[in-house]
Order: structure tokens, then sequence, then C-alpha cells
């Protein structure tokens, strides 16, 4: 079947291709959540020469209001108004003194429908025509309407400001062939609107909240990346080069391609230059490459790169290297899932960093979700063929936050980076807790932070408070011994094959 595309991508893809034509929609919401704009939008984007769309409102706005708060959106077309989107007031066929209730206006709806075969057909606001009628005459006009309507193939929208107890006991959803829940929660920092289809007649739709913003260009919809269908994922190629010194020594070589890897650590401690320098390694081998970053914007990480000697700026300007920098006040889940998803979807991207987990989880005010938001983000990232990496920050005793501790499972290699105590001075360490079903060196290493960025040094021995999270510290003198060599002289032994 061909549907009928709402103007809305994440929507269209919410519901599984678009609008079936001949169907009956309910679009429901509190006043302010986006119902009129989103209805307008679908009729600007659906509209032909042939078969235009036809808008009824009520007496509640009058239509050059209406049209002046359209202006400001991109999906706009003043040359449509009449040829292709017409708007007509109902408040000739509503009057109180009429005797025949509604009857005059479902038989208007019904003859231009049936004459002009309309795309789509809108009646704003329809829970308003409860004025006008009783419970009684009410249903059946709206029997009568959606009846007479279900064979001509145009869509008929359904607008009104119905609360989630009505959605379960109005007659006029009984009647739709499908719901579209909108709504508006307050929360800080920011605000949000979602959308929920709570019904969908005959067909697969993706469930849950799904998060939509009003901007210049209308209604975007970001769907909630939990309930896309999952693709396949790409098979792993070979291993990625860290472009750190001594790292991937470490690291049997370094990670396999389309690894999730996260990196730890204190604030200070090196981590989002530990991204920057896997990045670059990306580039310099001519990989595409994406950094999201919640905190430093494009022009800061360009200027922390060229201090360690890394121009990216002429990478940024061939969109070989995206930076793209969310406020932490602007984070939503499903924008950012949305954001990476077109990013990877657009073009092959090698390496994905996201800096960082701990911003993401903190930011995210959804802490049962969060799990689940990041198996499929991950899930999303992987079967593009990418490998990800993510950074999270630790209190200076390597701790993790109480929202991150339940995670760890979802990352194939990670990282820890540490602060240690060398007598009066403070140095950093680095350690690689886990590998999936890969050995790796169990040592703790000194890392330095040079004119070139990261680099691994020495096994660093008679350090004390490794696994009791408690401050690193050295006895006496440090000891160091070759990098890779413990100091009986013997290679290292991997740590056990994990799971």
């Amino acid at each position: 079947m061909t549907y009928i595309s709402t103007g809305v991508a994440g929507l269209d893809l919410v519901l599984n291709g678009g609008l079936e034509p001949g169907s009956v929609v309910v679009v429901a919401g509190a006043p302010g959540t986006g119902k009129t704009i989103l209805a307008q939008q679908m009729c600007f984007a659906a509209a032909t020469a042939k078969h235009r769309c036809v808008y009824y409102t009520t007496m509640s706005e009058p239509h050059n209001k209406l049209v002046r708060h359209l202006e400001e959106f991109s999906f706009f077309d003043p040359e449509a108004l009449g040829p292709r989107v017409e708007y007509i007031h109902m408040s000739d066929y509503l009057r109180p003194e009429r005797q025949d209730g509604l009857e005059a206006l479902i038989s208007e709806i019904v003859r231009k429908t049936l004459d002009e075969e309309p795309t789509i057909v809108v009646v704003d606001s329809a829970k308003m025509l409860g004025d006008f009628a009783d419970k009684r005459e009410m249903r059946r006009a709206l029997y009568d309407l959606t009846g007479r309507l279900s064979s001509s193939g145009a869509v008929l929208l359904l607008l009104g400001e119905y609360t989630p107890e009505e959605l379960r006991s109005e007659v006029v959803f009984s009647l739709a062939d499908g719901i579209i829940q909108l709504e508006y929660e307050p929360r800080e920092p920011l605000d949000r609107r979602w959308l929920r289809i709570v019904k969908m007649r005959g067909r697969s739709h993706s469930s849950g909240n799904h998060t939509f913003r009003i901007g210049p260009h209308g209604v975007e919809v970001f769907p909630r990346v939990e309930t896309l269908a999952p693709h396949p994922e790409a098979p792993l190629t070979g291993q990625v080069p860290s472009g750190i010194p001594g790292l991937d020594e470490l690291m049997g070589g370094g990670a396999r391609q389309s690894d999730a890897s996260l990196v730890t650590g204190p604030s200070g401690v090196g981590k989002t230059v530990f991204g920057l320098r896997w990045l670059v390694e990306g580039i310099e081998r001519g990989e595409n490459c994406l950094y999201v970053t919640f905190q430093d914007t494009g022009a800061q990480l360009t200027s922390v790169a060229a201090g360690f000697g890394w121009d990216v700026r002429a990478y940024l300007d061939s969109r070989q290297l995206v930076i793209s920098y969310v406020p932490m006040g602007d984070l939503d889940l499903d924008v950012l899932a949305t954001s990476v998803r077109s990013e990877v979807s657009r073009r092959p991207v090698s390496r994905v960093l996201i800096d960082s987990l701990s911003e993401l989880a903190f930011a995210a005010r959804e802490e049962d979700r969060f799990p689940a938001y990041m198996r499929s983000l991950i899930g999303l990232v992987r079967a593009a063929g990418s490998s990800l990496l993510l950074t999270s920050e630790t209190n200076v005793h390597g701790v993790l936050s109480n929202s991150l501790e339940g995670l760890m499972f979802l990352f194939d290699n990670t990282i820890d980076l540490r602060y240690i105590e060398e007598g009066s001075q403070i140095g950093r360490a680095v350690h690689v807790a886990k590998m999936r079903s890969r050995g790796h060196a169990m040592t703790l290493n000194s890392v330095t932070i040079t004119d070139r960025g990261l680099e691994v040094g020495d096994v660093l021995e008679s350090v004390t408070g490794r696994l009791e999270w408690s401050a690193l510290r050295t006895h006496g003198q440090v000891e160091s011994v070759r990098r890779g060599t413990p100091a009986n002289g013997n290679l290292p032994a991997p740590n056990p094959v994990q799971a």
C-alpha cells in the first residue's frame, strides 16, 4: 500500500510509512501541544494542484491569525493558499439557531470530499462540535461522517483537546483508525514535548513516547531508538589502532572494528585528549569520524587539538570530521540518537566518539530507560560498521556514579585512567580493565600527557590501592620496568577470556 507522507520524516518512521488513505486519525492533546501546527504541516506537505487539502476551522480562531502564525515556518507556502490548501470556517454550519444540529456540517464535508477528492481533510476542533450537539447526536454525526468518507481515499484528521481519560471513553476514539497523542511535559532544565501512537488499526508502528520539537521547519519528530527495527550488525573487520603510543600493546593490538569502548577517569586526567587522538588516528588513515560533545564547542576542541599539533580544521571543512556540539540544556536522548543515526546512515563513518556518558546519563532524567537506550544506541552504531568510544567521569578514586554502575556489561573494552600519588607529586596511570573475549595485559602503567598527546609508559610497581578504589600510592621511590614487562622479566600473562 502507498501511504500518505505526513511531511515529518520522523513521524513517518514512527508510523511505519505514513497515513493510510481513507483512514480517520484523531490528533489529541492539551492546548499548546502543537496539534494545529502538525495538521497544517501535513496539509502543506501532502497538497497538490489535483488533490488539495481542506482545513475546517471552528469559530475560535480567524483564518488571518492562523496564516500569520504559519509565516515563520519553512513549510508554509503563501502561493498554496487557496489552490492547494483551502481554509473553511465551520461557523455558517454551526449557528445555535439551526434546527438540524450537525447535519448541515457533515453533509458539507462529505459533499466537498467526494466532489474534490482532497488528500487530507482536517476538522479543528472536533471536540468543539460537542458544544452544538448532545452526546447522542454527536455520536450519530461522527458515525455518519466516518462511514461516508471511508471509501473516499482522503485522510480525515480530527483534532481535539482530549484528556488521557477521554481517550479511553469518547466515542470518537472507537471510530478512529488511528490516535496520535501529543503531550507537553514541563521539566528542568528543558521542557519536553512527546507524542505517542495510541492506536493505529491494522498496522504496526513504533511504540513508546517519541520526543518532538517545534522549530523553524515546523514539527520535527525524533523516534525512540529502542523501538526502531534492528539492523543486521556489520561483520568485524580487523583492529582499530588508537594512535596512543604504548596502549595498543596492552590491548593485544587494539580494539576490534565495531567495538564499543569506554574510557573512564576523573576530571582532568586526559579523557578528552585520549578521544581526540583516537579520532585523529582515524582521520590520518582517511576515515570519516564523528565527535559528539556536550561541553566543548567545535572551536574549543579545534584549539585543544592544535595545542598537540593536530590541525583538524581542514577535515572539518571537508566534513571528514564532524563535531556535533549539543549544549547540556538542549540534550535529549531521542534527539541525540537521531543525530547519530542520520550521520552514520548518510555516509560511512568509521569512528564515533561521545564525550561523555556521565553527562548524557545526568541530562537524560530517565534512569529506568537509560540501560535499554544505551544498548540500542550502541547497536545502532555497531550496525553501521562504526567503532564507538565513550568517555565517562569518575571521582578522584576512580568510582563511577551509581547511575552508571549497571552499564559496564554493554562495553566490549574498558580503559581506566587514574591519578596516582608519587611521593609529593601527582602522576597518571592507565589500566585496561576489560576486553571482551580477548586477553590483555593486567598491568598498571604510567601515562604522560606530552606535546603530542597521551603516551603510555612503563609498568608501575609497588603501587597500592588498585582494587580498593582508594587513592593509588607508591611506597618509597617509584619503581618502573620496561613497558609491558613485569619486574621478574616474564611477559605478562593475559587475563582470562571474558564473556
